[in-house]
C-alpha cells in the first residue's frame, strides 16, 4: 500500500485548503482511509474519516463543519477540504490507511499501519 499525500501550503487565516490522498497498491474496499495531522511538539490527533466501500465519515468534533472528507474511488483519491482556516489547524497532515477497522476505532493514530508521507499546512494571523 503506497499513500501520497498533497495540497499543502501557506494560507492566510479563512482561507481554503483542498488535500489529496492518492491510493495504490492494492484494492481498497474493505479499509478506511482517515486523516491526521501533527502539529510541533503535539501528538499526532485524528481529523476525518471515511469508510471506501461506503460508512462513514467521521470527524474530530471540534472540526466538524469547516473540514470535509471525501472520495473519488475511480481515481483511488480521498480528499480534506478545509475552510475556515485558523492558525492553530498549523500541522503536517497525514493520510492513513487499514482494513478491517469498527467505528469506534477509526480515530486512533494506532491502529492504521499505512502512511503517507504527510504535507505542510501553514496558516498565518
Amino acid at each position: 500500500v503506497q499513500l501520497q499525500a498533497s495540497g499543502g501550503g501557506l494560507v492566510q487565516a479563512g482561507g481554503s485548503l483542498r488535500l489529496s490522498c492518492a491510493a495504490s497498491g492494492r484494492t481498497f474496499s474493505n479499509y478506511v482511509m482517515g486523516w491526521f495531522r501533527q502539529a510541533p511538539g503535539k501528538e499526532r490527533e485524528f481529523v476525518a474519516a471515511i469508510r471506501w466501500s461506503g460508512g462513514g465519515p467521521w470527524y474530530a468534533g471540534s472540526l466538524k463543519g469547516r473540514f470535509t472528507i471525501s472520495k473519488e474511488k475511480a481515481k483511488n483519491l480521498v480528499y480534506l477540504q478545509m475552510n475556515s482556516l485558523k492558525p492553530e489547524d498549523t500541522a503536517v497532515y497525514y493520510c492513513a490507511a487499514q482494513s478491517g477497522l469498527i467505528a469506534s476505532m477509526v480515530s486512533r493514530h494506532d491502529v492504521y499501519n499505512y502512511w503517507g508521507q504527510g504535507t505542510q499546512v501553514t496558516v498565518s494571523s
